[in-house]
């Protein structure tokens, strides 16, 4: 069995082949700085159609604390965060995107704060470059909904950077919803979470990765996870549209039984259509909780690894890796290299 490292630095990857050298040698030079050799750089493929699975394996060869995880097809960001997490060993864990808008270096500020015993370290944006006035509108918008409707307290303005110790993230592991926050889920877990402001650097290259459909699914997702308050707004909304619907039938039978009928075809179909947009407002609400209960309930596994690679070997997993113990993983994954000696025992990185 290979020794553990102590820090593992996580990132999802999909079509970054043009920042993801650049990322590399800056992640491993402060990880580097932070620990010295005692580190595993995790890149996850999420199922990329540029040269990224190409890059991550030239990389490989270079590094030896470098661990490459192909999916077999896109699952998102979430769950390739999730898929790289289930692949780290380290007593400590970063988790960063690998876009360079979250600065690496911002490690060897965060490992201070966990020294003082803190259980997660986040990053906390106080200004975000390079970013559209809708994309800043609409994710101001959404962190404050959020704080409002979330049935535990998430922190306005984060995202999922963050340092985690070892006992937090096998926590998070053994969480099986499929539609996953991870930064939802690591508040509810709970423990000392400390934020480390910082500002947002703009992307090093290439577009981003959220387009419009995505922020609203991702949105719809947080929501429905930490959150029933749109089942009680249907609710009330059922309530009130019953109120004035008695209210108009009392209103018709006074005015019937003083001799008078209510005409008016347009005020009818005003207030039959009002109705109607109201269920199917709240038939749309349950339909959200219901098609997640669904997915749920098939038990498919959470993301599924095609290859993996460590220096010049290429080595596969098995389908259920995503479903075993945090335990069962970790051996998983020395089996997989068993022939391979110890990360600090070979040559130093020669990345950049």
């Amino acid at each position: 069995m290979t020794q553990a490292p102590f820090l593992s630095i996580v990132a999802p990857c999909h079509n970054e082949e043009e920042g993801l050298r650049e990322f590399c040698r800056r992640a491993a030079a402060a990880a580097h700085s932070a620990v010295g050799d005692g580190f595993e750089l995790i890149l996850v493929d999420d199922g990329s159609s540029d040269r990224t699975w190409e890059i991550i394996s030239d990389l490989a060869a270079d590094v030896p604390q470098l661990l490459g995880v192909r999916l077999l097809r896109n699952h998102g960001h979430q769950l390739a965060s999730t898929a790289g997490l289930a692949a780290s060993r380290g007593e400590r864990v970063l988790l960063i995107d690998a876009d360079l808008q979250d600065p690496p270096e911002l490690l060897l500020m965060m490992m201070p704060i966990m020294e003082r015993g803190a259980d997660v370290v986040y990053g906390q944006r106080t200004r975000r470059q390079g970013e559209s006035w809708f994309k800043l509108a609409s994710a101001s918008l959404f962190y404050r909904a959020l704080s409002r409707l979330a049935s535990v307290t998430i922190p306005r303005d984060t995202g999922d950077f963050r340092l985690m110790r070892r006992r937090v993230v096998d926590i998070l592991l053994a969480m099986p919803e499929r539609d996953r926050f991870i930064r939802g889920m690591v508040s509810w877990i709970g423990g000392r979470q400390v934020a480390l402001p910082y500002e947002r650097d703009a992307r090093f290259a290439g577009t981003t990765k959220y387009p419009l459909r995505k922020m609203i699914n991702f949105a719809l997702d947080a929501i429905t996870s930490f959150s029933t308050t749109p089942l009680r707004i249907a609710t009330w909304l059922g309530m009130m549209s019953a109120g004035v619907a008695i209210a108009l039938l009392v209103y018709t039978f006074v005015r019937w039984l003083q001799g008078e009928t209510v005409t008016g075809w347009s005020s009818i179909m005003a207030a039959v259509s009002a109705f109607s947009a109201i269920q199917l407002i709240c038939i749309g609400i349950i339909g959200e909780y219901l098609g997640r209960l669904v997915q749920e309930s098939k038990k498919r596994p959470m993301f599924m690894v095609g290859t993996i690679v460590r220096g010049s070997e290429h080595a596969e997993l098995s389908i259920a890796f995503s479903e075993m113990s945090a335990s069962d993983k970790r051996a998983a994954l020395d089996a997989a290299f068993a022939s391979e000696e110890p990360p600090r025992s070979q040559k130093n990185s020669r990345i950049g």
